[in-house]
């Protein structure tokens, strides 16, 4: 399950200043009042950098909006289970014909201390305080983590939203949680992303050796937008 990733603004300064860049980034900014940084921690309804084909059919960037809506809740719907997303309404056009990515640097699972699940039943590990745990995959400065979207009207404009696909998980993260983010190799994202790509094909090569390690906090950046110039004035 991934409720929180982090996107560093030096290795991911690629994707963040291409989706910056873009006038639908802008119009975003400006009526939805979304903050345009992209980087840092990413939450939920925040806006990342996300990998979608463009008109051509070839991979490219966008700011996209973390999380569908749906009338059902008020809660904005950010994980998607691969199990089921050809055969959901909400998911099932999307699965089909909109899939994207989204580069981060790693994202963030809460979970009982490994060390404590075998020493303690069901009933204790409830009462033990999870801690915060970062996740990538072995070897990698980058996790790309696979996505639906869709484009939904708010404010007067077309906004595309995206959902984070999860699957069932792998050591050493099922030690703390039984769901995790469908990762990809950067060698099959453009297929990925391609409309007429086959989804279960390439997820049966997500990525499986991850490491994981207790995550410490990390600052928060300030938008540019956002910053008090000091110094003399004249």
């Amino acid at each position: 399950m991934c409720t929180w990733f982090y996107a560093d603004s030096h290795s991911l300064s690629y994707f963040i200043s291409k989706a910056q860049q873009l006038p639908h980034a802008d119009e975003m900014m400006r009526k939805l009042g979304k903050n345009m940084a992209m980087s840092g921690n990413i939450r939920p309804t925040d806006t990342a950098a996300v990998l979608a084909p463009n008109k051509q059919g070839n991979m490219a960037v966008f700011p996209m909006v973390w999380g569908f809506t749906h009338e059902a809740t008020p809660k904005p719907i950010i994980n998607c289970r691969i199990e089921t997303a050809d055969q959901k309404a909400l998911w099932k056009d999307s699965w089909f014909r909109r899939r994207c990515i989204i580069p981060a640097s790693w994202y963030y699972e809460w979970g009982v201390p490994p060390s404590e699940v075998g020493f303690r039943n069901a009933n204790e590990q409830r009462s033990i305080k999870k801690e915060k745990y970062v996740i990538q995959p072995e070897g990698a400065n980058i996790t790309y983590l696979a996505g639906l979207y869709r484009y939904e009207e708010h404010c007067g404009m077309q906004v595309p939203v995206f959902s984070v696909l999860t699957r069932e998980s792998v050591a050493p993260v099922r030690t703390i949680h039984d769901r995790m983010p469908l990762i990809l190799g950067k060698e099959n994202l453009k297929e990925w992303v391609r409309p007429d790509g086959d989804p279960r094909s390439i997820a049966e090569r997500a990525l499986t050796n991850m490491v994981m390690e207790k995550a410490k906090d990390y600052p928060e950046l300030i938008p540019a937008f956002m910053q008090i110039q000091t110094g003399s004035s004249s």
